[in-house]
């Protein structure tokens, strides 16, 4: 029997790093395997010990930019006081990452288009997307709406929204129009809120 091969964190990152570089800027079917070890230094062997196969290294590319993605948005939201702010900050997120150079849309998305057969990359964008939709139900909840789960759903409609005008249109100002469509409907609810009628017998419990 053959003793367990180790393998080495670094060159798994090196490969990774390569893949993602070249997948996100190209597209992952037009980025073949030698393109990425020659990227990352190595040799073919290497990255199929590693992966053991192109469709491995791409669902390996995608569950650690769906981890460094969500934590890059959490760590925005987060740096905001808890309240209808944190709201805003979401597509103040976007609106920087859409104006970076290599900005080309949702990596999650545009593989989902490319490898629409890929029972495993498919797997991974619809995670990706059922993660950043718990995010925003967390921003909603604490934005002290009535009904947090519907904002989540229109904040979420709203996110991928601008993503794809974004990428597509080549327009990062599409983050700006999605926040203030995101805080027209906070007005709309504190509004709501205001003129709400009191509860039945309200006045009755409250001077007796």
């Amino acid at each position: 029997m053959s003793p367990t091969r180790t393998l080495d964190p670094d060159v798994s990152r090196r490969l990774l790093d390569a893949a993602e570089r070249l997948f996100y800027a190209r597209g992952v079917q037009a980025v073949g395997i030698d393109a990425v070890v020659a990227e990352a230094g190595v040799a073919t062997k290497t990255l199929y010990t590693h992966f053991g196969s192109k469709d491995g290294l791409v669902e390996a590319y995608l569950r650690r930019r769906d981890q460094r993605w969500l934590d890059w948005l959490r760590g925005a939201v987060a740096a905001v006081e808890p309240g209808p702010a944190r709201v805003s900050a979401v597509f103040d997120a976007l609106g920087e990452w859409f104006a970076e150079p290599g900005y080309n849309g949702c990596a999650f998305i545009n593989v989902a288009g490319e490898l629409a057969p890929s029972p495993a990359a498919r797997a991974a964008a619809r995670d990706h997307k059922l993660a950043l939709r718990a995010l925003l139900a967390e921003v909603a909840a604490e934005a002290g709406v009535s009904d947090p789960p519907v904002l989540a759903e229109r904040l979420m409609l709203l996110v991928e929204g601008a993503i794809v005008t974004a990428h597509v249109e080549g327009d990062a100002r599409a983050a700006r129009r999605a926040r203030s469509a995101a805080e027209a409907l906070l007005d709309l609810d504190r509004s709501a809120g205001a003129t709400a009628p009191p509860p039945a017998g309200g006045a009755a419990t409250a001077t007796g």
